[in-house]
């Protein structure tokens, strides 16, 4: 089974072959890790996310689509639109939150990557309760693990320190 790491910093510049972006729909950038990543990335990612608007008219909530990944060190950007908490129909918020873990990993095993980098999807503008998106981004990842060996690293990078620990928290209690 594939190892599951809690760091703290900036998901622009882990050593993993593929970065998850926390997106929005329009695939166009914004702020956030999404800014971020379009920022450090440089134009190439943009005009990837184009070309796929162009094909399929951008990303919904829980879905996963793919790019080059520019100037990162990296090989692709996983983007996936993460729900936006409003404290109604949570158990469906629930489900789209596991949705971006789930098909931006189903993503990278359709394109061979081994090492995958998450950011904490949905818990910054969109308000997510981030000790529940904390125990799905956890139980969904290993729950993938499970079942596939060619992931071998899942790391989750937290910007903040209360993400951090919460991550730090849940991998415990969930792997013990």
């Amino acid at each position: 089974m594939g190892a599951i790491k809690v760091v703290k910093g900036d998901i622009t510049k882990v050593d993993v072959e593929a970065i998850v972006n926390a997106a929005n729909s329009s695939l166009l950038g914004g702020g956030g890790v999404d800014g971020a990543i379009h920022r450090a990335g440089g134009p190439k990612i943009l005009e990837d996310c184009r070309k796929i608007r162009a094909t399929q008219g951008g990303c919904h909530t829980g879905e996963a689509v793919i790019t080059s990944a520019g100037n990162l060190s990296a090989k692709y950007v996983i983007h996936t639109v993460g729900p936006v908490w409003s404290g109604h129909d949570m158990e469906r918020k629930e489900n789209e939150l596991s949705n971006c873990y789930l098909n931006s990993l189903k993503l990278a095993l359709e394109n061979g990557v081994s090492s995958i980098a998450f950011p904490n999807i949905s818990t910054g503008v969109y308000h997510f309760p981030k000790m529940k998106a904390a125990e799905i981004a956890i139980s969904t990842t290993l729950k993938f693990l499970d079942q596939e060996d060619q992931i071998k690293e899942i790391q989750f990078v937290c910007f903040d320190e209360e993400n951090y620990n919460l991550y730090l928290q849940m991998v415990e209690e969930l792997t013990s």
